[in-house]
């Protein structure tokens, strides 16, 4: 089962990940579960029906729109990095948080470093599922490492030019 790190309140903190994630090829067990999309294309209507939570898992090249219509009635996005030199999940958490304003959990699942931690939150992401052994604490550390950002982003940060117009 991989780490979960969550920042809540600003802080990096372990949790408990209620969900499971469930291959295309598995039979689906009890609870709260993570889908790929063509999956929950399939038997999401079923699957919300039953009550569950329900997250889709989305490979870098699927687009953040296919879920459009069905982002309020979801827990998670999970955004695979398949490698961590791959960015294209970047557009997909900017584009949930910013166009659609999702306020459910984006979860970077894969080959995710904590050398993009500073990335991801910028971009929106809130859960991550490190590959590289990170502690919370870790990740905590580089989500503080700079001070100013120079655009604005998901994260909601005030960009520097605005810090020095006041």
């Amino acid at each position: 089962m991989p780490t979960l790190i969550k920042l809540q309140g600003g802080r990096a903190v372990l949790a408990n990940d209620a969900f499971t994630h469930v291959d295309d090829d598995q039979s689906l067990p009890p609870g709260d579960v993570i889908v790929s999309l063509t999956r929950f294309q399939a038997d999401g209507e079923r699957l919300l029906g039953e009550g569950r939570s329900v997250g889709v898992r989305l490979e870098p090249n699927e687009e953040a729109e296919a879920l459009a219509y069905d982002l309020p009635r979801l827990a998670v996005v999970a955004l695979a990095f398949p490698k961590f030199r791959d960015g294209r999940q970047y557009s997909n958490g900017r584009v949930l948080r910013e166009r659609f304003g999702f306020k459910g959990e984006v979860r970077a699942v894969g080959d995710v470093l904590r050398e993009q931690a500073v990335f991801m939150v910028r971009c929106g992401f809130d859960a991550f599922e490190p590959a590289d052994g990170s502690t919370p604490e870790q990740w905590e550390h580089v989500t503080r490492r700079f001070r100013h950002v120079y655009q604005p982003a998901a994260d909601g940060r005030t960009p520097a030019f605005v810090e020095r117009g006041r």
